[in-house]
C-alpha cells in the first residue's frame, strides 16, 4: 500500500516537515568539512514518530542533485523498507543509491537515528586498503571507543551494504565502519550526531595517516580506552546538549 504524505496524521506531518529541514540543512556540513565531492554523500534521519500505529519513516537526499540545490521540500521521504512514499515531489526525483543501505540500518537498528556516508579523502584510502583505523589518539576512544573498523565489500544496488554496516556496527562502540573499497558510513541517535561522526572519523583518519608516515604510533591501553570513552560519552559536556 502507497502512504501519502498528506493522508498521515498533522503531527505526523509535522514531523517530517521538521526532518525535512534538518536533513536538508545538515547536507550543508558535508562539502563544508570536505568530506564530499560533485553530488557524493548522503545524509538521512529516522522520522520521530510518535504513534506506535504509524509506518516507519525516514528523510533522505535526492539521487544525483547538487549540493547547492538541496532543499527541504525535495527531501525525499521513505518507508524503513526503501520505498518512496508519496512524498510532494515529482515522481522523477528518486532518492539517494543508496536509500537501501540506510534503510536496512534503520529497519535493523532501532537505537538508529541518523546515517551518513561520505567519501571523505583519508578514510576512503584506509576503506581502500581494507585496513581498520588503529585507536591510537584519545580523540578516537572518546569518540569511537576503539579503532574504527571495516566492513565487506559489498556492492550497491540491495541492502548488501546495509547488512554489512549493521554486521560490523552491532556490538561495536564504533559509529564509524568503512565499508572496503568504498567509505565511511557512520551512524548516531540522530543526523546531527551521525554528521559529527563523519567530521570526526575523516579527522582521525587523516591524522593517523600522517602519523604513520612518521613512524609507527603508539597504541592506547585498552583500560585508557575504556576510561576515555565512558568519561567522554557520560560527564564531558553540557548534559542534553550534543558533544
Amino acid at each position: 500500500m502507497t502512504i501519502t504524505l498528506t493522508a498521515l496524521p498533522q503531527a505526523a506531518q509535522r514531523a517530517v516537515a521538521a526532518t525535512r529541514e534538518r536533513v536538508a540543512a545538515l547536507h550543508a556540513e558535508l562539502p563544508r568539512n570536505e568530506l564530499v565531492v560533485w553530488t557524493a554523500g548522503n545524509v538521512s534521519e529516522r522520522v520521530p514518530l510518535t504513534d506506535p500505529d504509524l509506518p516507519g519513516l525516514f528523510v533522505i537526499k535526492p539521487s544525483g542533485i547538487s549540493y547547492d540545490d538541496l532543499a527541504p521540500a525535495n527531501m525525499v521521504v521513505c518507508t524503513l523498507e526503501g520505498e518512496k512514499i508519496e512524498d510532494g515531489t515529482p515522481d522523477a526525483l528518486t532518492p539517494s543509491s543508496d536509500t537501501a543501505a540506510h534503510a536496512y540500518v534503520y529497519l535493523t537498528m532501532d537505537e538508529v537515528g541518523g546515517v551518513v556516508h561520505t567519501h571523505s579523502t583519508y578514510a576512503t584510502a584506509w576503506a581502500a586498503r581494507g585496513q581498520e583505523i588503529p585507536c591510537v589518539l584519545t580523540m578516537m576512544a572518546d569518540e569511537f571507543g576503539g579503532p574504527i573498523p571495516v566492513g565487506p565489500l559489498a556492492i550497491i544496488g540491495d541492502d548488501s551494504i546495509g547488512r554489512g554496516i549493521v554486521e560490523t556496527l552491532r556490538g561495536s562502540r564504533s559509529r564509524a565502519v568503512l565499508m572496503q573499497n568504498h567509505g565511511p558510513f557512520t551512524i548516531g541517535k540522530d543526523a546531527r550526531d551521525a554528521v559529527k561522526a563523519a567530521v570526526m572519523c575523516e579527522e582521525v583518519a587523516r591524522t593517523v595517516h600522517i602519523s604513520r608516515q612518521l613512524g609507527d604510533p603508539l597504541p592506547l591501553e585498552p583500560s585508557i580506552v575504556d576510561s576515555l570513552y565512558d568519561r567522554y560519552q557520560n560527564v564531558y559536556g553540557q548534559h542534553g546538549t550534543s558533544r
